[in-house]
């Protein structure tokens, strides 16, 4: 059974900030004390997935919105930045025998991996576009379940040509189409590979790191009862 539960709040979102900031330029205008600024101050905070039947949980940003059937086991959205959002993937327990993060290799080899698969998936067959891709960090920690995971990063930016079917070089202008920052957590258990992902525009990922990590940092794998 799945189970949504409301937790402490922790941050105050980019655009709540901004409309905190207009707040307090009228306040400034019309004179009211700083202190009535400050009660006006209030985090959505975070909200915590559960998922006790596939043994994995994490904390997500509080306005965030579910999206069903987007593929992923389960996937969130920030409903204003359409491209800042999480997933969750499991491999299949089937067909899967993963005993440790470690069967991956070293974290640099994991994040090589990881890469890889975000290129398949983002493989175009339109003419004139390419990716230019690149790891960024690699890391492991241990959480404090005792557990290790897995942590990696990636930029990822996509080019294409504003006209490819031009017989002329130059009629094709390469623009930049986006350029995005892939965050993933990796962590086993019940012989399955778990994998939290987050992604966000680099624009975007510069303001909300803080909040982007938390999540990261939040993710757990659970023992399910056989």
């Amino acid at each position: 059974m799945l189970m949504y539960n409301q937790t402490e709040a922790f941050a105050v979102p980019r655009r709540q900030a901004m409309l905190l900031m207009l707040s307090s330029y009228l306040v400034s205008e019309v004179g009211l004390k700083e202190q009535d600024v400050a009660l006006a101050q209030q985090s959505v905070g975070f909200r915590e997935y559960v998922d006790s039947f596939d043994g994995y949980s994490f904390k997500y940003p509080g306005n965030w919105i579910q999206v069903r059937g987007a593929g992923a086991d389960i996937f969130f959205r920030d409903p204003y930045v359409l491209d800042e959002n999480l997933s969750v993937e499991l491999s299949s327990p089937s067909s899967s025998r993963y005993k440790s993060v470690q069967d991956l290799g070293s974290p640099q080899e994991a994040g090589k991996k990881v890469l890889k698969q975000y290129l398949t998936e983002f493989m175009s067959t339109r003419l004139g576009v390419r990716r230019d891709s690149n790891i960024l960090t690699t890391s492991s920690r241990v959480a404090d379940d005792g557990k290790l995971y897995y942590e990696v990063e990636v930029n990822i930016k996509s080019y294409a040509n504003n006209n490819e079917l031009a017989v002329m070089p130059q009629d094709r202008v390469v623009r930049l189409e986006w350029d995005r920052r892939y965050l993933s957590v990796l962590g086993v258990e019940n012989n399955q590979l778990y994998e939290l992902r987050l992604q966000a525009p680099e624009n975007v990922f510069m303001e909300e790191e803080s909040d982007l990590r938390q999540v990261m940092d939040s993710f757990r794998v659970n023992k399910v009862a056989a």
